[in-house]
């Protein structure tokens, strides 16, 4: 089939265009390379026959319709988003813009194109979401976030990420158009942007600069390895039931202390600092505004319907990602300076 990815040169979206093209897809990559995209993140697929680069972006509904029409999609993963939490504490429009209006733009130019193919039942629109739309839950492991868990965003990406599903689905609702809806765990694996956590965490490290943690570093998060969360996509694109929404986790919970600390472990190991560890490099921050205790997915229904879940492990992905890192400086250098990167944002509340 052939796929319209938007978003695809960031860090989810350009992992599943690599997946999709090794399984023998044609991509169209719409992407308006903002800060966090990167063309290297597709760079080895980027000759084949199967790939399609479009520059542009989906709060242009008029660029949007162009592709539709010259490219023909069979099915869309839409992906393109405003996703940095502390981004969105020191600038909200951005999120409101790109993730409210954006995706408003995109259901209605695939609701037009749908509907001028004369509604086939192979179209389909899925749309990749967060767990932290649910908000935030309390140390007790016994509760997770399922598909009927009432939405409770409460930082302005969370919102703006809150408003996009509902708009996906009522245009499932009241016009018909064939949406599915996922909402995933923390990421993490190869390419993924140096201002998250786990880049900065392992960057910072072999720069000797300190590790930062908000807080007391007690903040839980479950950890899914990207490459499980584009298997997932596909399945869900390829078997997933019509107007349904499908929690992706990696049930790996850490708390961020943990996290860093079995990062350090791992560089200690593979990448010894003379006459010291990576732990010495461990410091706290102030918190993060209104920032979320725990999340935590329950991924019984996608388990249970379509037989998917998670097959790597926390410590298996941690020692994947930072032998990436460590053997793709080429990759992560050139993101340096880039703006915001290797400083702390999010205090301006």
């Amino acid at each position: 089939m052939k796929i319209l990815v938007t978003g695809g040169c960031g860090f989810i979206g350009s992992a599943i265009i690599r997946t999709a093209v090794a399984r023998g897809h044609a991509v169209v990559n719409l992407d308006a390379l903002t800060y966090a995209a990167c063309l290297d993140n597709v760079a080895e697929v980027a000759k084949s026959p199967s790939y399609a680069f479009e520059k542009t972006n989906i709060r242009y509904r008029t660029e949007l319709d162009r592709v539709f029409v010259e490219h023909r999609p069979d099915v869309v993963v839409h992906l393109a988003a405003e996703s940095h939490v502390d981004r969105s504490i020191d600038g909200p429009a951005a999120f409101i813009e790109t993730n409210v209006t954006g995706t408003f733009n995109l259901l209605e130019a695939a609701r037009s194109y749908w509907t001028d193919q004369g509604k086939p039942e192979s179209f389909r629109l899925l749309h990749v979401s967060t767990d932290e739309v649910f908000g935030s839950l309390p140390a007790d492991t016994s509760l997770k976030f399922t598909e009927e868990t009432p939405y409770n965003p409460r930082s302005p990406y969370s919102a703006s990420k809150a408003s996009s599903d509902h708009l996906v689905r009522a245009w499932y609702e009241t016009y018909g158009l064939p949406v599915l809806l996922t909402n995933c765990s923390n990421n993490y694996g190869p390419y993924h942007f140096p201002e998250k956590l786990i880049p900065v965490v392992i960057l910072n490290a072999l720069a000797g600069k300190p590790l930062p943690i908000y807080g007391d570093g007690s903040h839980v998060r479950d950890w899914l390895y990207v490459e499980d969360h584009t298997d997932a996509l596909l399945l869900v694109l390829d078997k997933g039931q019509i107007g349904r929404s499908y929690n992706i986790g990696g049930e790996n919970e850490r708390s961020n202390l943990e996290l860093v600390q079995t990062i350090c472990h791992i560089l200690d190991e593979k990448q010894p600092k003379p006459g010291g560890s990576y732990f010495d490099q461990i410091t706290t921050v102030e918190d993060r505004p209104g920032h979320d205790a725990r999340y935590a997915i329950d991924p019984s229904r996608i388990r249970a319907e379509l037989g998917w879940r998670p097959l790597v492990t926390i410590d298996e992905g941690l020692e994947r990602t930072v032998d990436w890192y460590i053997n793709n400086e080429w990759w992560w250098r050139a993101l340096q300076n880039r703006d915001g990167v290797g400083r702390r944002l999010g205090v301006t509340s």
